[in-house]
């Protein structure tokens, strides 16, 4: 190929790349079987093609590392992202400085003012337990869910905080943490199932997900324990898979739709260098009662 062939050639290039960047934003979750990050791609989807933008996804497999590619690779390829972290720290260099940048649900560690779109997770625990607590349960075990590096999770935080505003003690025990090697039902279920054969006894449990739920109230089932009577059980997300069943799942809902409709909101004010962004948005929950918990 002669110089002018080959410059001529890095040029069309360019402008594919630059036609394929402008109207088209990138989104990454940590699993799309988690009916919440699942919820939170549709909404996202469904108001970014409002305002004529392209939404593309990739789910990370709870790997911090493909996290960090697709989050290089999607920055090539799109005017701003939208994320919803597994990440303790975003490497420094990983984006270029003041690239479009949302964090959704979870906010690693960053040198870099990155707004910040969420539920306070640690409220919400909090309101769960409570919930229990007052319904009169005493030994509540706790699923807080995966992250693909996990450090502090504020859910643990208040969850303890609720115990200790009742008088009750935290025990490490009580805190099953899954490994996502299987699905979140498969390693609930095999959690409380060991946890119960091992003589624990139990009166409470919060799940991180419904799906979570659903694999804890196998486990309940498979040694003789009936939810409500024996066990009462509180999930994360009021899926609408949640008000299914003879046993439907009291839940926290936590309005995916605000929060994907912020963070798009917020996006497209970064992606336009409009000045009022703000820099944390709060989205608050919502307790939702059914039988399981009655």
């Amino acid at each position: 190929m002669k110089p002018a062939d080959w410059a001529a050639c890095k040029t069309d290039q360019k402008r594919s790349g630059d036609r394929l960047k402008k109207g088209v934003i990138g989104m990454i979750v940590p699993t799309v079987d988690n009916s919440f990050f699942s919820s939170l791609v549709c909404e996202v989807e469904k108001y970014m093609a409002a305002q004529g933008y392209l939404v593309l996804t990739a789910s990370v497999g709870n790997q911090a590392d493909r996290e960090k590619e697709y989050l290089q690779k999607l920055a090539e390829m799109s005017e701003g992202l939208i994320c919803v972290s597994g990440l303790n720290e975003l490497p420094e260099n990983l984006l270029s400085e003041g690239f479009p940048l949302v964090w959704v649900d979870r906010r690693p560690r960053s040198s870099s003012s990155i707004p910040w779109i969420a539920n306070d997770d640690a409220r919400a625990m909090h309101k769960a337990a409570k919930d229990l607590i007052e319904k009169g349960c005493r030994e509540i075990v706790l699923l807080p869910g995966f992250q693909a590096e996990d450090e502090y999770s504020p859910r643990i935080e208040g969850y303890r905080q609720a115990l200790k505003d009742y008088g009750l003690k935290y025990k490490e025990e009580n805190i099953l943490r899954r490994q996502a090697k299987k699905s979140s039902e498969a390693e609930s279920e095999e959690l409380i199932e060991k946890l119960l054969k091992d003589g624990r006894k139990i009166d409470g449990v919060i799940a991180s997900s419904d799906r979570a739920a659903f694999g804890v109230m196998s486990a309940l089932n498979k040694v003789g324990y009936y939810v409500p009577e024996d066990v009462r059980l509180m999930a994360f997300d009021n899926s609408p898979f949640a008000a299914i069943g003879p046993a439907s799942l009291s839940a926290i809902d936590r309005h995916p739709d605000v929060l994907a409709q912020k963070a798009c909101q917020v996006l497209l004010g970064l992606i336009h260098q409009e000045r009022d962004v703000l820099p944390e948005t709060i989205v608050d929950v919502e307790l939702v009662e059914r039988t399981s918990t009655r």
